[in-house]
């Protein structure tokens, strides 16, 4: 079975972020550490499908029917060492939880607010609930967050260029694995949040100064707002996710998207229009390609 063709961004805390002592509950399962990044799509595909295959069907994956967090909310969390991680970061164990529930919610809420009202209505039919249940059941999941923000940022399909300008091209973790199938198949980024914090405001500075305030400069602002919400001796992590199923192991090898991008801020700094255009062009058919596949599922 693929795993979800999804790319992540995604924060890892100190465990004292969570709480001086943090709860029991969340000790023994960062102690555990059951999940990993190649299996963290299949936890969340599952978690998904259990919450449309319930009785009553459930609202939102990771809830019990009566809309209350369900247990696994407290435990599925990703864990990472600091010493795998360059720059400052930690101390260990650096937490990521998958927040699913919550993330769900957020998602539900920005469907329902941006499709024609009467897909929405379709929707809100065929799962058997009204708009105010939607507001209460989104609000609580949103209410019960750790944070003011969730934990991982996804996208399908695609990674925003904007979000290679947070890591160093140089510290790629590619991993083949056996073929585009095998779980442990990786492309990905590890950089420290202070690291990713002046690269993110560096970059959005020279986009907004260059191209205006709007497109990439408005993912950049964005995406450095919500890294703000969290421990400064955190670690971010940039991954393909399930996009690596997509792509042959000599284009992955090869990919060179991060250069890519970063190249482009160089160009932009310069004011070298002719190699900023070369670039861009490029980087715009290699994403467009992968993007293009949505359209053939």
């Amino acid at each position: 079975m693929l795993r979800p063709i999804v790319a992540y961004l995604r924060v890892y805390e100190p465990l004292s972020a969570f709480g001086e002592p943090p709860s029991e509950q969340l000790e023994k399962a960062v102690e555990a550490a059951t999940l990993s990044r190649a299996t963290v799509g299949e936890r969340e595909q599952c978690m998904w499908l259990k919450s449309q295959v319930a009785v009553p069907v459930r609202l939102l994956p990771a809830e019990l029917a009566n809309g209350k967090p369900a247990p696994s909310t407290g435990t599925d969390v990703l864990v990472l060492d600091p010493e795998d991680v360059p720059g400052e970061v930690g101390p260990g164990p650096l937490v990521c939880p998958l927040e699913l529930r919550a993330r769900s919610a957020a998602a539900l809420v920005s469907f329902l607010g941006d499709a024609p009202p009467a897909l929405a209505a379709t929707v809100l039919d065929a799962s058997g609930v009204t708009p105010e249940k939607v507001r209460s059941r989104t609000t609580a999941a949103l209410g019960g967050l750790p944070k003011a923000a969730v934990h991982v940022l996804s996208t399908t399909w695609t990674v925003p260029l904007p979000w290679f300008a947070l890591v160093d091209p140089a510290e790629r973790r590619l991993n083949l694995g056996t073929g585009q199938d095998d779980p442990a198949r990786e492309l990905s980024w590890r950089v420290s949040m202070s690291d990713a914090l002046t690269r993110a405001a560096e970059a959005r500075e020279l986009v907004e100064n260059t191209l205006g305030d709007s497109g990439p400069a408005r993912i950049l602002e964005e995406t450095e707002r919500w890294l703000t919400n969290f421990d400064p001796r955190s670690a971010v992590e940039l991954d393909y996710g399930g996009l690596v199923q997509l792509i042959a192991d000599p284009i992955l090898e090869s990919d060179t998207s991060a250069e890519e991008v970063h190249s482009i801020l160089d160009a932009l700094r310069t004011g070298n229009v002719e190699q900023l255009a070369e670039l861009f062009n490029d980087l715009r058919e290699y994403w467009s390609e992968l993007a293009a596949r949505e359209h053939f599922n």
